[in-house]
């Protein structure tokens, strides 16, 4: 029940936390999506909650809803703006080289008949950027904070995969497909002049555990 996924709620907002394998948008295999479930979320309004942004379809966490039109505009403007903080948290095939760091590397989607459509590092792209660290290390994989300061299409897959050189563990396009996909939206912030800030944080994922990485 989405009802109870629910991380904060206003009169202009919801934050849930997004099941992974669950698509935001109806997908081409006519699987149930987000869109298809938005009356569970209504909490007494007529009308449907819609989604600010989007997640991954194998992407947990974070998701920001808005209840009206006016709110989704103010809310897609902070994004355009850079205003809004998110926290995503991921589980890497190696270890990273350092503590930190900054990877700045444009994206650009390409495509083929053969393989379909997939983002890549090109520096004829749009500009995109992660802030990274490295939160722990086990079994030859570590678990990494991602902290994107651009919203681009698979930034945070392609810049683990070819800006640190290591992909998300189970990532089926930039890695190998051995498991769920380890990437998670932990924390957003979202601020609102003249308002308390819009601020969720998703509990931690259970096959986050199953890979020994613990909370704290």
């Amino acid at each position: 029940m989405l009802e109870d996924r629910v991380l904060f709620i206003d009169a202009e907002a919801i934050v849930i936390d997004k099941p992974a394998g669950l698509p935001v948008d109806p997908p081409r295999d006519s699987t149930r999506s987000l869109v298809d479930m938005m009356d569970e979320l209504t909490f007494g309004f007529q009308r449907l909650p819609t989604a600010v942004h989007r997640l991954d379809r194998d992407t947990s966490g974070c998701l920001l809803l808005s209840r009206n039109p006016k709110a989704q505009k103010r809310f897609h403007a902070a994004f355009e703006a850079g205003q809004v903080s998110k926290r995503y948290l991921a589980i890497l095939d190696g270890v990273p080289e350092g503590e930190s760091g900054e990877i700045d590397l444009p994206l650009k989607k390409v495509s083929s008949a053969a393989s379909g459509w997939r983002m890549r590092g090109d520096p004829t792209g749009k500009p995109a950027r992660t802030r990274w660290r490295l939160l722990a290390a086990r079994d030859g994989r570590a678990l990494v904070a991602f902290h994107p300061e651009t919203g681009r299409t698979h930034q945070l897959r392609v810049h683990a995969a070819e800006g640190l050189g290591i992909p998300i563990t189970g990532d089926p396009i930039y890695g190998r497909a051995e498991a769920a996909v380890m990437l998670h939206a932990a924390a957003i912030t979202v601020p609102r002049p003249g308002k308390p800030d819009i601020s969720a944080e998703a509990p931690w994922p259970e096959r986050f555990s199953d890979l020994g990485f613990s909370h704290g």
